[in-house]
């Protein structure tokens, strides 16, 4: 899994694929008070499989460990919000959060966190899915991207890694989770005589 903090998420530690695929989808603009960062993970599940798993909205705590419950106001369409309750151990109990994107046809969802008691403040982020061929089957290249206020008495540094620490743990569940349902889900090719 490769990041790139700080400043544009393009370039160092990429590859020109998900260079591009940060530049057409992850447009990030963070201010001098804000930090942001994009990290990049292969998936060896189909895309309509890890699909199925993101785009919901209403259940994070799918493949997301450090969400206890999650409720889901009215329809999932842009602007719906979701209360999240976080399990212990984090240094927040709640979380609000808008649904800003999302595009069934490009494999992309934006959240934005409006509220909650946490320090995570004008935290914006981007997931994209991009279908790739990983040990001759179909994969799932993941691009999640974010930005957001640096909290005061810490560094852009310390906010970057801490939130690229969550996100790695939410991509290595998705991962995990993806990957055991394409093995439930897989049939072999029947060789014919």
């Amino acid at each position: 899994m490769n990041g790139q903090s700080n400043g544009t998420a393009i370039g160092n530690g990429f590859g020109s694929v998900e260079t591009e695929y940060i530049r057409r989808h992850h447009r990030h603009d963070p201010a001098d008070h804000q930090c942001s960062s994009a990290l990049v993970k292969h998936i060896k599940a189909p895309v309509h499989l890890v699909w199925s798993l993101v785009r919901r909205f209403d259940q994070p705590q799918k493949y997301k460990p450090f969400i206890r419950r999650c409720v889901a106001q009215g329809n999932l369409q842009i602007g719906s919000v979701r209360e999240i309750d976080v399990k212990s151990g984090l240094p927040a109990t709640t979380s609000t959060e808008r649904l800003e994107f999302l595009d069934d046809d490009e494999h992309i969802l934006s959240i934005r966190i409006v509220g909650g008691d946490h320090r995570l403040r004008n935290y914006s982020s981007i997931i994209s899915l991009h279908p790739e061929i990983i040990d001759g089957r179909p994969g799932t290249l993941v691009i999640e991207s974010f930005v957001v206020d640096v909290p005061e008495g810490n560094t852009k540094d310390e906010t970057c890694y801490f939130v690229e620490a969550l996100i790695k743990c939410n991509l290595k569940s998705l991962t995990d989770v993806s990957e055991q349902l394409a093995v439930q889900d897989r049939t072999e090719p029947i060789n014919c005589i």
